[in-house]
């Protein structure tokens, strides 16, 4: 545990270092700015609109940090060849890809909090401002309870991205491996049309193979709950519970197929 401990401290000191999510960062508290200033423009939706462009930006930026990085944090051991100097210590295959797995994971969720907190700040701002006439007109109140449930969602579906983006890159180049990455992505969010392939096509076969890849493609779809806090439609328990699950079997198996690609990789 101390091992894998000092692999992800050491990966989250490097990440944080690094400029792109400091980047991302000011880009996510400039957008939430932004969509306060877009609000304004539409009346009565002013709430809606920041609730909806901040949660978007989150997730959006969240997969960037979760995507870039991650792939990086390994891809840059093997290209300066630190990898070597690692492996030479007390430290396993296993215990650098679930470190460096936990460093990221660390990395995402000081975003994350840093851009919900200015999220946080415009809404509160807003309800400040409001009337008692407009804040009834809401379909929810402005700082919104649900709005960190929204968030945790979206914290638990970089977690499955990140696990993603470290398993392609112990095989794959960083390029292959973002691409293979931002498309799993999107295949994930419309998997659940694979499952109501069959009552679209007459093939039994093909009926077959969509619901396989069905269940072995990530079904990113139920961690997207921006309409439901939007319009202020309560979110049951249960969903969060199967869904964040769902995340930690998904994530455990990425990292186990990671963790046994990297052990047979030749670095000579």
């Amino acid at each position: 545990m101390r091992a894998i401990r000092l692999v992800a401290s050491a990966a989250f000191r490097e990440s944080v270092r690094d400029r792109v999510p400091l980047t991302v960062v000011g880009f996510g508290v400039l957008l939430a700015l932004a969509s306060y200033l877009i609000g304004q423009l539409t009346a009565g939706q002013d709430v809606k609109i920041i609730k909806d462009l901040g949660l978007s930006a989150l997730s959006v930026l969240g997969l960037l940090i979760a995507t870039f990085i991650g792939i990086g944090l390994v891809a840059k051991e093997v290209e300066k060849r630190s990898i070597y100097s690692l492996l030479a210590r007390p430290l396993t295959r296993e215990q650098f890809v679930v470190g460096k797995y936990l460093g990221l994971v660390m990395t995402l969720a000081v975003n994350l909090a840093a851009m919900a907190t200015a999220l946080y700040l415009v809404l509160w701002y807003q309800h400040a401002i409001a009337t008692p006439g407009q804040r009834a007109a809401w379909p929810a109140p402005a700082t919104d309870i649900r709005l960190l449930i929204a968030i945790a969602l979206i914290f638990a579906e970089l977690m499955v991205v990140t696990a993603i983006a470290l398993f392609f890159s112990t095989f794959a180049g960083p390029m292959t491996a973002v691409l293979l990455t931002l498309g799993l992505w999107i295949a994930g969010h419309f998997n659940a049309d694979l499952r109501r392939f069959e009552e679209v096509v007459d093939s039994p076969g093909l009926a077959v193979l969509a619901r396989g890849v069905y269940y072995v493609l990530p079904n990113l779809a139920p961690f997207n709950v921006r309409a439901e806090v939007v319009h202020g439609v309560p979110i049951s328990a249960s969903h969060v519970g199967l869904t964040s699950a769902y995340a930690l079997v998904y994530v455990a198996i990425l990292l186990l197929g990671a963790m046994a690609v990297f052990r047979r990789r030749d670095f000579k």
